[in-house]
């Protein structure tokens, strides 16, 4: 077991303390209940279509990676908003093939995401999605982008910011570190 913590302390970008992870619990337990209850209460989608795998891995950024660049606001937001509509042109342009709409998605999210520095993993993810979903999807058109793309992202971000700024110790986006410790420090 030693050996684990040794390892993790070396590949992750948070503190291994029992507080980090409960936060990063409590963040991603409330921002993917959040994205739920939105999809399936506020837009009707009883069988959850919409919410989206990439949301999964955004909220392992967003509330177990915190420092990381990957995760803040610009990449998530920006991210997911470019490469669903990467994502929803691929389709429309190469629907009558799949393989290469998945790839061209893909791999054209990744440079265009590089280039505007806005690089965020699920990004990918996304825009795959946008080729690869469910009839629900591909019926949406551009409106993935706003539902359920640029809803999720947001209420991510939203309880993001709440959730990992509650703890003394915790800060996102990373720009509120420098703030917090400017203005709000006991010296």
């Amino acid at each position: 077991m030693k050996k684990f913590f040794k390892q993790f302390k070396k590949i992750n970008s948070e503190p291994l303390e029992k507080s980090n992870m409960l936060w990063s619990w409590i963040g991603s337990f409330i921002g993917i209940l959040a994205i739920s209850y939105f999809h399936r209460d506020i837009l009707e989608d009883k069988d959850l279509t919409l919410v989206i795998g990439s949301f999964g891995a955004s909220a392992v950024l967003v509330y177990g990676a915190v420092n990381s660049p990957l995760a803040q606001p610009r990449n998530l937001i920006g991210g997911h908003i470019l490469s669903a509509i990467i994502g929803v042109i691929s389709f429309k342009l190469f629907s009558q093939n799949l393989l290469l709409a998945s790839a061209f998605a893909v791999a054209t999210s990744i440079l265009v995401m590089q280039l505007t520095l806005t690089l965020h993993p699920p990004g990918g993810a996304t825009a795959l999605i946008a080729v690869i979903g469910s009839e629900q999807i591909h019926n949406l058109g551009f409106l993935y982008v706003l539902f359920p793309v640029t809803s999720g992202a947001f209420i991510l971000l939203i309880i993001a910011v709440v959730v990992n700024n509650i703890p003394k110790h915790r800060y996102y986006p990373e720009s509120l570190k420098d703030f917090n410790k400017k203005w709000f420090s006991e010296d």
